[in-house]
């Protein structure tokens, strides 16, 4: 099947969080390597994201918090020094391909603006808060392929997440692609949904190549 839509995960495919979880860390006022090392564990044990956060503030509520950061002149965001290197060439070169190019990531409401002002060369931009429905649901994905033009086959899902990205995009249809970075690429393995992607990357350079490929052949 040609792939004719293109849609990628936002946190740890086209954007480097690195920098965002420091300051989360100095926001509840652990050790940055004390934090990054429970969030690990979280991710291996396959728990919610937010269980680290749990740890070092009990009954931690994420909407809060964000408020309580912006209030405190601390808000979390990001910004074009945050995109991994490789992400705004490979929406370009995909583009070219002629090919619909969409984000659809799960992220709160302050960042659609924020990924809107940066320019990048997509067609559609969508977010968990934005869409009233997060990742893993069934739902997220249904949006996605209303967005990519309604055949779920035709359209490519990009994630660093076997969990949240890949698992759930092929359940709903769709071609999939997991990139090995980010602490979830480095750390959770689940070998039986990885065997399913269509292509397996380490970078974002590799993607238009191995599309035009795939679709030359499928042609």
């Amino acid at each position: 099947m040609v792939i004719a839509a293109v849609f990628l995960d936002v946190g740890g495919t086209i954007l480097d969080e690195s920098r965002e979880f420091e300051t989360w860390a100095d926001w509840l006022g652990v050790p940055r390597h004390t934090f990054s090392a429970v969030f690990g564990a979280a991710i291996a044990r396959g728990l919610d994201w937010q269980e680290p956060f749990r740890v070092f503030r009990p009954g931690f509520d994420l909407a809060a918090e964000l408020e309580r950061r912006a209030a405190a002149g601390r808000p979390e965001s990001f910004g074009e020094e945050d995109l991994y290197p490789d992400a705004r060439a490979c929406l370009t070169a995909l583009q070219e391909q002629g090919l619909l190019v969409g984000l659809a990531g799960n992220q709160p409401a302050h960042a659609e603006p924020i990924l809107r002002a940066l320019g990048l060369s997509v067609d559609v931009i969508g977010t968990s808060a934005g869409w009233g429905v997060a990742k893993p649901s069934p739902a997220f994905f249904e949006r996605v392929v209303r967005e990519g033009g309604g055949d779920a086959s035709s359209i490519l899902y990009v994630g660093d997440r076997p969990d949240n990205d890949v698992r759930p995009a092929g359940e709903a249809g769709m071609q999939t692609c997991l990139i090995r970075r980010g602490p979830w690429g480095h750390i959770l393995d689940l070998p039986a949904v990885a065997d399913r992607c269509l292509f397996r990357i380490d970078s974002l350079d590799e993607l238009p190549g191995l599309i035009a490929q795939h679709n030359a052949a499928s042609g």
